[in-house]
């Protein structure tokens, strides 16, 4: 029993850091970074002690949850520099990143944040910003990209695409890909008219979510 006692430790706590993840993503992805240390602990099912164990600090946290949707984020990226036809590929990347963005919250408010100590997501953001500025030299170079765009527009239009409310998931997905459209459509160098995705009824935001967007 005592030779299986450290196995069984250490098992515990990789299970409580699963879970610490999974409920700090499922949070995240519904109402943004501003939920409370102690309200994840509470729905990952540890006490608050064994979360600030496992991460002591929220940025720790944050970072070590949207990993993956940085990886993702850096995927899309290639795959748009791969595209031969640099605006298809500029176009695939504002799409699928709107998708991205639209479907975590949280992922939007950790990816515009500053993390000075959190140098893996750190690495990932500028490798993907550094990425995209590429892929638009190349779309203006091409004649398709205004010439006036600046990677400061598309950070912008990624956080309006995060302040978009629906009534569920899907409808919020289906609202960021009519408003990646339409985004497209305004970055042309010549503007084409084009059928959109058909529109979606979106919500206003209600006193919660204003009174958060206030704290940000």
């Amino acid at each position: 029993m005592t030779d299986r006692l450290p196995h069984t430790l250490r098992s515990d706590a990789r299970d409580n850091r699963e879970r610490i993840l999974d409920a700090a993503r499922a949070v995240f992805a519904a109402e943004g970074l501003n939920v409370p240390m102690r309200e994840i602990a509470r729905r990952a099912g540890v006490g608050p002690a064994t979360l600030y164990r496992r991460f002591p600090t929220k940025e720790m946290l944050v970072t070590e949850a949207f990993t993956d949707q940085m990886c993702a984020c850096e995927a899309i990226v290639d795959e748009g520099l791969a595209d031969p036809d640099p605006w298809h590929g500029f176009c695939l990347v504002i799409e699928k990143t709107f998708e991205l963005h639209a479907r975590d919250r949280g992922f939007t408010a950790a990816f515009v944040s500053t993390y000075p100590n959190a140098m893996d997501f750190a690495a990932g953001r500028e490798y993907t910003l550094k990425a995209i500025a590429e892929l638009a030299r190349r779309a203006k170079d091409a004649g398709h990209l205004r010439p006036d765009f600046v990677l400061d527009d598309l950070i912008l239009m990624i956080m309006a695409n995060s302040g978009i409310h629906a009534t569920s998931p899907d409808a919020r997905v289906a609202a960021s890909r009519r408003f990646a459209a339409l985004a497209i459509q305004a970055l042309q160098a010549t503007p084409q008219a084009a059928p959109h995705p058909r529109a979606h009824r979106a919500r206003r935001s209600n006193q919660n979510d204003a009174a958060t967007s206030t704290r940000r």
